[in-house]
């Protein structure tokens, strides 16, 4: 188990220290931390691997036979339960193969990390397509204990605005599958509509506002404040039966009410998969940022917001083409960031701590 660690100096505060915590990885597409240290991680082709408390790493055994692993899909989001401590269960977004999908499942894992065992399916039916396009998949386990789930419209062109659909949404559960209480049209697990392909979620410290972070077309990658019910204005279908991404990825005209974005990247996009948000004193005034991952432009980026939530009033960057393509990020209790890279060569968990 590597020890490696390099300081690096971030373009605006604060400068970062930077630890490898697993390394000889293939595509880490999440990553989160057990309440006993244990850092737990997926391969997007098919692994979990876990590093126990004691530097080790090993494989965690499961079942991912059906997995539908091709392009962009697979083994994708991961969540702990909040009982976790409990009950022992994680959940995962992932490719189903015959009937192709997207489905969030229910692991419990033995008390020494050896092998995790599915439960249930909490839903399935969330479209992809062929090739792998757009198959979303962000877990964000609510500290209510209900699931918000971020998935991809599987580029076809009516999907992102058809209420029938679990494509290009975000979703609200609870953890047996059922919708969650509250959720604009009770019987439906849709909590917002009008997205492209939404593959990071954050929770906001303090406030309980939730934001999504989506991949763009050409342009405009976008960070947006989760409303319920909220339409997002990704609307593809201006020529019948074509898949059209040269219209905007808010369209207030052909889409009436359509929210705008809270932060979008302009033209060219950065690929953005994830966002999370840093807090402690050790960031400085960057401390309640909003972390947004890169994987176009191999950087961190960071965004203060307004203090409604729904600009963004200061950013600045780190790590810029340190160490590749970046992928999930998961903020940790004492302040630091775990974040995966996205490369598929000796792909990496870091932790990325301020100074």
């Amino acid at each position: 188990m590597p020890g490696t660690s390099a300081t690096v100096p971030a373009s605006g505060p604060p400068a970062v220290t930077v630890d490898t915590v697993l390394d000889g990885l293939d595509h880490p597409w999440d990553v989160v931390v057990a309440p006993d240290g244990t850092v737990l991680t997926g391969e997007r082709g098919g692994r979990f691997v876990v590093r126990h408390p004691d530097g080790q790493a090993a494989t965690l055994q499961a079942d991912l036979s059906d997995l539908h692993a091709i392009g962009e899909t697979g083994l994708m989001g991961i969540a702990l339960s909040r009982d976790f401590a409990t009950d022992r269960t994680f959940y995962t977004c992932q490719g189903h193969r015959d009937p192709d999908d997207v489905r969030v499942v229910a692991w419990t894992v033995d008390p020494d990390w050896t092998t995790a065992t599915r439960t249930r399916t909490v839903i399935s039916g969330m479209p992809v397509a062929g090739g792998g396009r757009h198959g979303g998949c962000r877990i964000l386990a609510h500290p209510d204990g209900t699931l918000y789930v971020g998935t991809g419209d599987s580029t076809r062109p009516t999907v992102p605005q058809d209420r029938g659909s679990l494509g290009g949404k975000v979703l609200h559960l609870n953890p047996d599958g059922t919708p969650a209480a509250g959720n604009p049209e009770p019987g439906s697990a849709v909590y917002t509509l009008g997205h492209r392909n939404v593959q990071g979620l954050a929770l906001q410290p303090g406030t309980g506002r939730i934001y999504a972070v989506e991949q763009g077309t050409r342009r405009d990658d976008e960070v947006n404040l989760l409303e319920p019910g909220g339409n997002y204005g990704y609307r593809p279908d201006r020529e019948p039966g074509r898949y059209d991404e040269s219209v905007p990825m808010t369209d207030p005209d052909r889409v009436p009410g359509a929210i705008g974005a809270v932060w979008s990247s302009g033209s060219p996009t950065i690929a953005t998969p994830a966002g999370a948000f840093v807090t402690g004193d050790a960031w400085g005034r960057w401390s309640g940022a909003l972390a947004v991952s890169s994987q176009q432009e191999e950087q961190l980026l960071l965004l203060r917001l307004s203090d409604d939530g729904r600009s963004v009033v200061d950013s600045t960057t780190l790590l810029e083409g340190t160490y590749g393509r970046l992928r999930s990020l998961t903020p940790l209790p004492d302040g630091s960031l775990l974040v995966t890279t996205d490369n598929g060569n000796d792909d990496r968990v870091l932790r990325v701590m301020p100074n």
